[in-house]
Formats: C-alpha cells, structure tokens, sequence
C-alpha cells in the first residue's frame, strides 16, 4: 500500500439515528478508544456503551493464510499484517474495503449501520470465484465508550447459540450483545491483552486496553458472501434479528442505500449523521465519538443542519422542545437528564437561540407556522431578551448603553471556553464584541413580537459603532470594559469580531470599516483549514494543538483553527463586496472548496472540529463535528447560492429578514 492508494489514517463514521455509532480509520487500525464496531446509547443520545471493540479477520486459501485486519499492542507493534494488503477504500455509500492478497485472490469488506437501529453488518466477499475460507476474530470491550477495560473474572464469555443466532451478556449491568452470522461459530474464551491507542497517548490520557474474544466465526467464501450482524439490546429488534444472516445483509443495503441517496450532496449526508432521535423528539449530537447534544452547538448547527439543509420539520421539534427549558432568561448548555443539574454556563446559547429561531420562521414563512408555534417562540425570545435586559447568572446584563455586560471571575460562558482546573483560559470578561452582535441580532429578531425592540437594537448598535472600533489595527476590540473595568479593552486579534460583518441576520458593521476588517481577517487568521482563534504575531499563539489537557486546552483558542467560523467569514467577506453572484463564485473557490478538500484528507465527506493553527494545518480534535457540517452547509444552500434569474430580477428587500 502506498500513500497515493490509500490514506490510512482516514477516519469513517456510521451512525445509528440514536446517538450510536461505528468509526474507525481506513486501515482498519483501532488509534482510538473510541474506534468501535458497535457503539450503542442506552439513553439517547446519551449514554453510549461501547460493545465490540473490533475484529481480526484473516483468509486461507491453496496458497497460504493471509490476514485482512491489524491491530497495534505496545510496545508499538503492528500485528497482523492485513492493513498492508488494502489497495481501496470508499467511504460511499458505506465504508467499503478492497484488499487484494499475495497470491491475487481479491476480498471486498463493507460496513453499514441501519438508521434507527444498534445494528452493524459487516460483510466479506470475493471477487472472482475461488475455494476460500473466512475466519473472523471479535474483540469486545463492554464498556463505557469513554473508558478502557482491562481482564477481569467478571466477564461473561457464555453464549446462547441458536442457529444463526449467538448472544452474549458480559456484564449484568450492561447492553447485550447479539450477533447473527452465517458462518460457523467456535467458542473459545481469551483475553487478549495490551491493545494500544497511539491518540490516546498523544493526548497524554490512558491508552493501553485488554477485550475479551469469545470465540470465532468460519466462512465458506465460495458460493455466498460472508455476514456477521453485531446488534444491541438497547432498542428493540425482534423483526429484524429474526431474519437469516444474507436476508437482514440484503435488507438493510437495500434499505440504506435507498434512503442515502435521498441526500442531494455529500454534506446533507453528513449533517444527517448529527441528527438523533431523544426521547422520542429530535436532538443534535454535537460531534463523534465524544460530545452529546449541548445547547450553543445546536443553535448554530441547525441553521445548516436543518433549516438550510432542508429538514424544517426536525428543526421545528428541536426548537420547540429547548424553548419549554428557558430558566431566568437562559437556556441550559445542555439537556437535563438522569436528575442531573442542568449547567447554565453560557451568555450566547440562548442568542444563538433567538438567531435560529429567525432562520426557521423566514424559511417556514411560506407554509405559515401554526400559531401555538409561533406563541412558543414569542414566549421564550420575550423571556430571554426580559431575563437578559434586567440581568441574570454570571454578570449577563444590558447596560444604560444597551450593550450586554457579561462574566465572573472563575467561570468560562462565551464560546471560547477552555478551563483547566481553576484557569479560564480566555476569560473574556465585560463586553465581549461576538455577544453584542448577537444581542443586537436577538433584540432585532425579538422585534417581530414587540417592536420595542428595534429601538432597543438601534441604540446597542449606536454604543458598537463608538465602543468597538480599533482605528490602530483596523479591526474590531475583542472585549470592551475588560472585567468590568471601563475603557479597558482586549485588542488581541481573535475571529469573534466576524459576527458584526457575517454569520448573522443583520450585520452591524458596514462600509468601510467592514472592509477593512475583513482584510485584517484575511490576512491573519484565515487559513486553508478555516479561521484561526488568535493572530499569529500575539505572544500567546500557539501553532499546535497536541500533548496532554493542559497543553490542549492551553492552545484550544489560542491560534487552533477553527472550520465552523468559515460561515461567517465566507458570508462577511461576500456582503463587503456587496452579495454579487461574481464575489459568491469567488468564495466558493477561494475559500469553503479548498476547505472541504482538506479535511476531506482525513475525514471523507465530513467536517471535523480543529486544526493546527500553523501549517501545514492538521486536523486535530473532534472528527466528526456538527457546526463545521452545519456551517458548510449553510453556506452551500443559502450564502452562495446563485439567484435564478427570475429572482436577479426582484427588487431586493432592505433588513434583510425584519419584520
């Protein structure tokens, strides 16, 4: 295998609809603890419970016995050889293999994950006829994703076989595990021991695992491919378990290959990876393999996501749904479950809120919103602009200039919230310049129920233009009144400052200092991954973001590179040049096609969460990340798109989207 065939380190992802998932890299080998088979939520999205780990897999022909899957063990070792016989892999429509072994014989090994359903079927054939065996090694973890498990006694390795169908229960407290194969199964219990994970040592955290193989599979590859389908218990599936191993293959790619070509692009495939079912409503996993759904990455992932992405009725449910939750003025970063305290730790959730809240209204505007809905709405934006104007948790409160003071000591609530132990890495404290654009845009959205406030924004945008502008750099402050202290302002070049020209409804920047904003930007901070956090010249950039926690989150907004803030450069940097259909054909070329190219590297056909803040800009994080999808998305269905002509010839509307 050579770099030009095949990019091993290329992750894939599957998901279940649930909050579940399948991931790994293209050549096959486990680098995280998360890289799993069959990860299930037992409370989705929540909840995931990582069953089967992986699998060995290896092929006897006349000619010898060759493997088809590798595994690393400390001390750095690579065994067996089967990631060196991959010549191929695809990612559409499901994450397919192609090996080709030493004496010619060529093997193709596909993955897919049934929407709504903890299931995975794995399937292996030939392809061209030949007297060839299958032998496959399971590995399960039975763990919490997050965790790593290591021997124990307690482990279950007894099996309930019946025909085609074998079930495990290795531990009592957790999800079964179901498997329904055609092949041939051989109990036989062994720990296997020391399984390495070379990105968990990276990050400084534990990385050295022990799974339990309670057996193998044989296959007769001659006549029929070979199937092993790996379920879980978490959510009923009699009518599907019930079927013979090739049927239930059959079934779920013809079904899935179906409803996958629905997706008019491969971003719409994407953002249907985030979208999940909770409590019999809707919800949007942050990122895999590690965030669950949290407020703020909800309100700015469904605006791509759902709203430009086509899926209304899913944005509606969710929306909805966190309206019935304002608390004093301000939504949870995250659901309550499990009696846990909802944690309200953060100033623009609940603006973000109110932006995507006006995106669904004007794109639900020609089939009318029923009026409980719109009641729903109007309700909660009143109390959140009420709770926000008189003041609530954490110093939130609009000032007699209309701006919105915000932060206490000790406590992280815009974006940029990295925490080590008792230090805020960017604390952010007073009148953070990304809040007051929100807050103009919310009060202005807020205007559709009571027209009160629109004064209310035009006098907050009034004290932006005369509090915010730096004339040295020829940009905006970052922060202004710098821990409640007058005057004090933060002049680190950051990318919040993109919000007052693109990314929300109403800029509140224009003319030439827009411009020249932009060109700082540009200059600075945009890069071929995306926008980075920090200029590099400030004494505090940090170009890599690696090593352990406090490494990490030390660089986190410090210089990383962030893709999602692409929607908001990319749309600043069109409306500077006045919205042409030339300057949209330009940013699209210029910067979100480059960009989809370059995680595309390491994550096809999907976004991940950061990169390197130096060249040559690596991608680092969270793979697989909803607001960069959802951003991407955005762009591609509403900032860029190119006006029919029928549309060049309307008078366009000043406001865009007032009311």
């Amino acid at each position: 295998m050579t770099d030009n065939e095949v990019n091993g380190n290329a992750e894939w992802l599957e998901t279940d609809g649930l909050g579940g998932y399948a991931m790994g890299r293209a050549d096959g080998v486990r680098t995280r603890r998360y890289h799993s088979l069959l990860t299930a939520a037992r409370t989705p999205p929540t909840g995931r419970c990582t069953l089967v780990s992986g699998v060995d897999a290896w092929v006897e022909t006349a000619n010898g016995t060759y493997a088809i899957s590798s595994q690393r063990f400390t001390p750095d070792v690579t065994n067996p050889d089967g990631a060196g016989r991959l010549v191929e892999f695809s990612n559409a429509p499901w994450p397919t293999w192609h090996y080709r072994l030493p004496d010619g014989t060529e093997v193709v090994q596909e993955l897919t994950m049934l929407r709504g359903t903890p299931l995975v079927v794995m399937s292996w054939r030939l392809l061209e006829h030949c007297e060839a065996q299958l032998v496959v090694r399971p590995y399960f973890a039975a763990r919490d994703s997050h965790d790593l498990t290591h021997e124990n006694p307690d482990f279950a390795f007894d099996a309930v076989h019946v025909r085609h169908r074998i079930d495990w229960r290795p531990y009592a407290t957790l999800p079964a595990i179901t498997a329904i194969t055609n092949g041939r199964y051989e109990p036989e219990s062994l720990w296997y021991r020391n399984f390495q994970y070379d990105d968990e040592r990276e990050r400084g955290l534990p990385s050295v695992e022990d799974l339990a193989s309670p057996g193998t599979l044989h296959f007769s590859l001659a006549h029929e491919r070979a199937v092993v389908a790996f379920a879980s218990d978490t959510s009923a599936t009699p009518h599907l378990l019930g079927r013979l191993a090739t049927d239930l293959c059959e079934h779920v790619s013809q079904s899935e290959r179906e409803r996958r070509a629905t997706f008019p692009s491969a971003l719409h495939r994407a953002a249907d990876a985030f979208i999940v079912r909770r409590a019999g409503g809707r919800s949007i996993v942050a990122g895999y393999p590690w965030f669950a759904d949290w407020g703020r990455d909800t309100f700015i992932a469904i605006r791509g996501l759902c709203i430009a992405g086509g899926r209304l009725d899913d944005a509606g449910e969710i929306l909805r749904e966190w309206a019935r939750h304002v608390s004093d003025g301000m939504l949870p970063n995250y659901f309550p479950e499990n009696g846990q305290a909802a944690e309200y730790n953060s100033v623009d959730a609940s603006l973000w809120f109110i932006v995507a809240v006006h995106d669904y209204l004007q794109a639900t505007k020609r089939r009318r919103s029923a009026k409980s809905e719109m009641e729903i709405f109007g309700v909660a934006v009143t109390l959140i602009i009420e709770g926000y104007r008189r003041g609530t948790r954490f110093g939130i409160k609009a000032d007699k200039s209309g701006l919105l003071d915000a932060g206490v000591s000790g406590v992280q609530i815009t974006w940029m919230d990295a925490k080590v132990g008792d230090w805020v890495v960017t604390p952010r404290i007073g009148k953070p310049v990304e809040i007051q654009a929100l807050w103009i845009n919310a009060l202005r959205v807020a205007a559709r129920w009571n027209p009160k406030y629109r004064a209310l924004a035009n006098q907050a945008q009034s004290a932006f233009e005369q509090r915010f502008w730096n004339a040295d750099a020829g940009c905006l402050f970052d922060v202004v009144d710098v821990d409640h202290e007058p005057g004090q302002v933060d002049a680190s070049i950051r990318p919040n400052q993109l919000f007052a020209v693109g990314g929300l409804p109403w800029p509140v920047l224009e003319g030439a200092r827009a411009e020249q904003l932009m060109a700082v930007v540009e200059s600075q901070l945009w890069t071929v991954a995306g926008v980075r956090s920090l200029a590099p010249a400030d004494p505090s950039f940090v170009g890599h973001y690696g090593g352990d926690v406090m490494h990490r989150d030390g660089a986190y907004h410090q210089g990383t590179v962030w893709p999602w803030l692409v929607g908001a450069f990319v749309e600043g940097w069109v409306r500077v040049r006045g919205g042409t259909e030339e300057a949209k054909r330009d940013a699209r070329a210029r910067f979100l096609e480059p960009l989809l190219s370059h995680y595309a590297m390491t994550s096809p056909d999907q976004l991940g969460e950061i990169a390197d803040g130096s060249a040559p800009h690596n991608a680092r994080g969270c793979p697989f990340q909803a607001w960069s999808v959802g951003e991407a998305l955005r762009l591609t269905e509403n900032v860029l798109r190119l006006q029919t002509p029928a549309q060049r010839r309307r008078r366009p509307r000043a406001g865009a989207g007032e009311s």
